[in-house]
């Protein structure tokens, strides 16, 4: 019997920095958004992979999650980073094997463009999750969309920040998103049910 294939799940999560756009740090959760990614990550990692950009209050979260788990789960994540952050890259880093280091291009923003770029592009995304986060988070979307509109996109609204203006901006909200803080089932209903 084949091994079954790996659906590609993307993470677009960070913790607000209160130097930064209040916009985002005056809603966010930061428990919450532990909460979720933690959450996320333990019920996806199991069944399949998770690709997202390193941001260094997120990464330590998922590396926390892999080393409790009793099987070896490396091929079911995939960590971005740009070149242009490299003084800055987490310890946690060197933890993972599947890290796709992208070129410098031009300055910050260009950099990280060129890297969500490639992100998108190589991977077929089944489902895309936005956790807490700022400008950069809104960006993520925006560009998840456009190159995956047929994917599942849950925008946890209740752990504030950049998340909570993306579920605010749909159409078709889903309210539990909102008020559920109960994030294993959250994600198992609206997400691991879907995939299967």
């Amino acid at each position: 019997m084949a091994a079954k294939q790996l659906k590609n799940i993307f993470l677009s999560a960070s913790i607000p920095l209160p130097e930064r756009d209040a916009i985002y740090y005056e809603t966010a959760d930061v428990i919450a958004i532990r909460d979720a990614v933690i959450a996320l990550t333990s019920i996806v990692l199991p069944k399949h992979r998770l690709i997202w950009g390193g941001h260094p209050s997120i990464t330590p979260l998922v590396y926390y999650v892999m080393q409790k788990m009793k099987i070896n789960i490396q091929e079911h994540l995939t960590l971005y980073q740009s070149k242009f952050f490299e003084q800055y890259y987490p310890e946690d880093n060197n933890k993972f094997e599947n890290i796709v280091l992208t070129p410098i291009h031009g300055d910050r923003d260009q950099s990280l463009g060129l890297m969500r770029e490639l992100m998108f592009y190589n991977h077929e995304f089944s489902a895309g999750i936005f956790i807490g986060g700022m400008d950069g988070v809104e960006t993520e979307y925006e560009m998840f969309r456009q190159f995956h509109p047929e994917a599942i996109v849950l925008p946890m609204a209740n752990t504030g920040a950049a998340a909570k203006i993306i579920h605010q901006n749909q159409q078709n909200r889903i309210d539990r998103l909102e008020s559920d803080y109960a994030y294993m089932s959250v994600f198992e209903e609206l997400l691991m049910k879907k995939l299967n």
